[in-house]
């Protein structure tokens, strides 16, 4: 019942973040067509915001985007006006569906191999830290996710870019072509993230190995490493899962820095310059898209924890 609600929930929650998502962006300086190769004369400028409703109240330009206004036409009769939730004002060329669907695969790919690359490292790393705490596998785990936090991608990506591309021509400089192309973004993107799950993992199992029914599992015989596997880290890694939706919203909606230093074409550019160009119908339709993946990863969360954990009911 609670992910029924939740559900039925979103429609409502995806229309709120729309119209907030809207109207922040009118009311920042600038608009659509201030940023021509060529600046407009005041007579063609004031014909385009015509022709794009832009000289109309932002609530009637929000019910626009909509689809949800009625107006007369010359023989005075009332017709249904379009919705323009799909006309970039940017790219004039180009649908608001048009620009998504040709980047957010690229995005997909990119946020998931750096997913999947920050679980195959994080995940190690924070386990063999919590299972060897005091040894010297435990401080050069630790030391290792210290480093990768304290380096962002915007530190990692020139310094990678710059030893195995240029120096040692081991990989290409950028572009998403080929399966090399891959492993520099990635590193870069979900190096970061990994240090991040390791310190969790780390916390959430010590937390974990501490509790009474570790010991009265170890009294009853249990291995060593069913113990660990079954019991501490089952429990332990929930706060990774916890942290995994957000963090799985973020990677698959592009990362502008990554995507920027090695040129590749996802969302992360265009989630930017949207915002910087006043293009209101993209920047409203990816802030959707984000806020759809994140409010539906969230959701896949708590599915995960009630596997998880038996402990976790929802009402």
């Amino acid at each position: 019942m609670y992910f029924i609600k939740r559900l039925v929930l979103l429609p409502a929650l995806l229309l709120l973040i729309s119209f907030l998502a809207f109207l922040l962006v009118h009311v920042t300086p600038g608009g659509p067509f201030d940023r021509e190769r060529q600046p407009a004369s005041p007579e063609i400028e004031r014909a385009l915001q015509v022709k794009y409703h832009l000289d109309e109240p932002v609530l009637k330009q929000y019910l626009r985007y909509l689809g949800l206004v009625w107006e007369k036409d010359p023989h005075g009769r009332w017709r249904h006006s379009p919705a323009s939730f799909n006309v970039s004002l940017k790219y004039r060329s180009h649908t608001v569906a048009d620009i998504i669907a040709q980047a957010l695969p690229v995005s997909l790919s990119l946020g998931l191999l750096g997913f999947g690359f920050a679980l195959g490292v994080g995940l190690p790393v924070g386990y063999f830290t919590a299972v060897r705490r005091g040894r010297w596998e435990d401080y050069a785990g630790s030391l290792f996710a210290i480093l990768a936090v304290c380096i962002p991608g915007l530190v990692l990506a020139p310094l990678l870019l710059m030893l195995f591309a240029l120096k040692w021509r081991l990989l290409p400089v950028g572009l998403w072509t080929s399966p090399l192309h891959v492993i520099l973004p990635v590193t870069a993107l979900g190096l970061y993230f990994s240090g991040k799950i390791a310190r969790l993992l780390r916390e959430g199992m010590l937390n974990t190995m501490s509790a009474e029914f570790i010991t009265t599992a170890r009294a009853k015989g249990l291995s060593e490493t069913a113990v660990l596997l079954k019991h501490a880290f089952r429990l332990g890694v929930l706060p990774v899962v916890s942290y995994s939706g957000p963090l799985l919203a973020d990677l698959l909606t592009g990362s502008f820095v990554i995507e920027t230093l090695f040129q590749i074409p996802g969302l992360g550019l265009h989630m930017v310059n949207s915002s910087l160009n006043s293009d209101y119908t993209l920047t409203v339709g990816l802030a959707l898209l984000y806020a759809a993946l994140l409010v539906v990863l969230n959701l896949l969360v708590d599915f995960a924890y009630a596997l998880l954990d038996r402990r976790v009911r929802y009402e």
